[in-house]
């Protein structure tokens, strides 16, 4: 069985509201009291991994946020490629942890050659959450929503050069996108190597940068979009809009953008799966006497029958009135009507006069009206 992951606030020990600098802090700690350079104890390389995943995650604003919503499920890229979950970008099975390691202490003295890929990379997804009302979510709706976005630059395809222009290895890194240095630390000196800054880490860079991008590859771009809400979509779903993401690397596409759902709560209604919950208030002799009631549905009213007798806890099923079905092999919800009796509070004389007489033919009987009332009320 594999071992259960801690929670990345308890890794680092620090609360969930925590700030970027206390996380910042707290890494810093336990990464120089665990890093392998340091630490000669056979679990500090397994120490040192797992403080480093949780200080990558909560450093992130985007990752965080996804951790924060989905737990474990919204950063893993695993999950996110079986489960449509959130691609966050990864570990890389932290085969690259030195150079994480170097971004605070200038270390990761194993030598290992960068990582970084030449080819096309996508971007990483967005998570954008929306709210609407409870019966958009029933009947399906539109909206238009603000979204800031990456779009790859129609002037150069994405390749950051001015159409015709080629691509030279850098001068900078000899094509090996990394540039290295030698650093003084409190371990002793140590190589630091770092993403070159002028290539990017590709170890390629163009003649002539393109002049609508600035060499960049992409724009960026601020709009509304349309997205349509499918009827019976549920509090907490998600829906896709492709590429509407950050920006990819080395010409690779852009991310996606998926929307949470939040749906309101409604002062009538309540959902339980594809069923729809209503209590509506019936007098007490509409359930001796039976009587056929209009009752609200999601859909509009609709008649229910009650049958002389009904006892006050009966809970009453209207068929195919509960959340319409999305899939064309499942089945539509039922609305369930719970009865809520109303005792009147006052009776005038008519009234009194009425149900005296009622009780004075019933008294004779081996089992009156009022007897049968309290049969009613005892279900």
């Amino acid at each position: 069985m594999a071992e259960q992951k801690r929670d990345y606030y308890e890794v680092l020990g620090v609360s969930k509201d925590a700030s970027d600098d206390e996380i910042r802090r707290a890494y810093l700690k336990l990464a120089k009291q665990y890093h392998p350079d340091v630490n000669k104890s056979p679990d500090a390389p397994a120490k040192f991994k797992e403080v480093t995943e949780a200080y990558e995650v909560l450093k992130d604003k985007q990752k965080r946020a996804a951790y924060d919503q989905f737990g474990f499920a919204g950063v893993d890229p695993n999950a996110a490629a079986g489960q449509g979950g959130f691609n966050q970008g990864g570990f890389g099975g932290f085969g690259d942890f030195d150079d994480i390691f170097s971004q605070f202490f200038g270390g990761g003295a194993r030598g290992s050659s960068s990582r970084r890929s030449s080819g096309p990379v996508k971007g990483n997804d967005q998570v954008l959450r929306i709210r609407i009302s409870f019966m958009d979510a029933i009947k399906g709706t539109k909206v238009e929503i603000p979204v800031e976005y990456d779009e790859t630059c129609s002037h150069c395809n994405g390749t950051g050069a001015e159409p015709g222009s080629g691509e030279e290895t850098c001068p900078y890194c000899h094509g090996t996108g990394t540039a290295r240095t030698q650093q003084r630390t409190i371990f002793g000196v140590v190589e630091q190597r770092t993403t070159c800054s002028h290539c990017g880490g590709t170890g390629r860079i163009v003649k002539d940068k393109c002049h609508e991008c600035n060499g960049s590859g992409y724009e960026h771009v601020k709009s509304k979009i349309t997205v349509n809400i499918p009827a019976g979509i549920a509090d907490g779903e998600q829906i896709r809009v492709q590429g509407k993401g950050l920006h990819g690397y080395n010409g690779g596409p852009s991310g996606d953008l998926y929307i949470v759902v939040a749906v309101q709560n409604d002062n009538q209604f309540t959902r339980e799966g594809q069923d729809i919950h209503v209590t509506v208030s019936i007098s007490v002799l509409d359930l001796i006497l039976g009587t056929t009631i209009t009752v609200p549905t999601v859909y509009g009213q609709c008649d229910a029958e009650i049958k002389p007798g009904t006892p006050t806890d009966t809970i009453l099923r209207l068929r195919g009135q509960g959340v319409k079905s999305r899939s064309a092999y499942g089945s539509d919800g039922d609305e369930y009507i719970h009865l809520k009796v109303e005792m009147p509070k006052k009776l005038n004389a008519e009234e009194r006069e009425a149900l005296e007489k009622v009780k004075s033919i019933e008294s004779n009987k081996s089992k009156g009206l009022f007897d049968r009332m309290k049969g009613i009320f005892r279900g």
